[in-house]
């Protein structure tokens, strides 16, 4: 066994990406206390830049990344990333773990801890610095094969982007969003019904009817409807998606509305065209449908991709 194909996540540089999460200060205090090596990235504008403006603040090669509303878990920083007997790709490939949503308890990649390396985010091009690519203008590229941005399998953390309306809205839209597209295009309603992923379409619909249950949780829920019918059933530029500087304009245009009524009408609509199931859950079936949230909730390993394990339950 070569150490060189080991490396302790602790000795690797950390770095606190935030912009404007209104938590982010709070978080910041106690990821130090946590990670005392840590480093920080505030309010770069963009999310290609920003990533590059990680990538330049860490000092090795290869760096984690915690996003601003994200709190680790305390253990992941005890773990070794083994590339033991591992493809060589393993060692240039970008990770993003998953983390717990708190809003709906949905484990994925959204908002979770992420490792990247130094020359991976100089060279890409993606949201602001996109090459035209429709995988990359609204989120990085995980779809195409030859993509050395992964998605893993196991969870590391927890996302809270419900501290205030604006933010749980704002998280909710995105998803609304990016969670109907097909591999980054926008589909036509006999495309989505076709080929949009399962898995999105479940998770897609749980942010449009779970968690009431918590602080702000029917803002998200109406912004998850709102971004899916907008795409979906308007002529509203789904590219508009990537741009954060956008959202407070939006934002202006609903927060004086009464999510619920809005929800239920925006769910009339999404169910009657897309065939999508609407029923926003009571704060107390909200938290009950978390507790019993069939998603995996033991890791296999840091290095294990979501696709071996979905390839070792399907028998491919």
């Amino acid at each position: 066994m070569s150490y060189d194909n080991i490396i302790d996540v602790a000795d690797l540089d950390c770095i606190y990406l935030s912009y404007d999460e209104p938590q982010k200060e709070e978080f910041w205090l106690q990821i130090k206390n946590m990670v005392p090596w840590a480093k920080r990235v505030d309010g770069v504008l963009g999310s290609d830049a920003a990533h590059k403006a990680a990538g330049e603040a860490s000092e090795t090669e290869r760096f984690i990344l915690i996003d601003g509303d994200n709190m680790p878990d305390e253990e992941f920083f005890n773990i070794q990333l083994d590339f033991t007997d591992k493809d060589p790709r393993y060692k240039l490939a970008q990770f993003r773990w998953k983390a717990i949503n708190n809003i709906n308890g949905l484990r994925y990649g959204n908002g979770g801890m992420s490792s990247w390396t130094k020359t991976y985010v100089d060279q890409m091009t993606t949201h602001e610095h996109t090459d035209g690519s429709t995988h990359t203008q609204v989120d990085f590229c995980m779809d195409s094969a030859d993509s050395l941005y992964w998605a893993m399998y196991d969870c590391y953390s927890t996302t809270y982007p419900n501290y205030t309306p604006f933010q749980a809205w704002r998280a909710g839209f995105r998803e609304g969003v990016k969670m109907v597209l097909d591999k980054g295009a926008r589909a036509t309603v006999d495309e989505f019904k076709q080929r949009v992923a399962t898995r999105n379409l479940d998770n897609l619909t749980i942010w449009q009817n779970v968690g009431d249950d918590v602080d702000n949780g029917i803002w998200a829920i109406y912004g998850a409807r709102l971004g899916t019918h907008m795409t979906m059933l308007t002529e509203w530029d789904h590219l508009n998606v990537m741009w954060f500087e956008n959202y407070p304009a939006m934002w202006e245009q609903h927060k004086n509305k009464d999510p619920y009524v809005e929800a239920e009408i925006l769910g009339e609509a999404l169910n009657n065209k897309l065939g999508l199931p609407m029923c926003i859950l009571t704060p107390e079936q909200s938290s009950f449908f978390k507790r019993h949230y069939k998603a995996d909730r033991y890791n296999k390993g840091p290095l294990v991709t979501e696709m071996e394990v979905i390839r070792e339950i399907e028998g491919w």
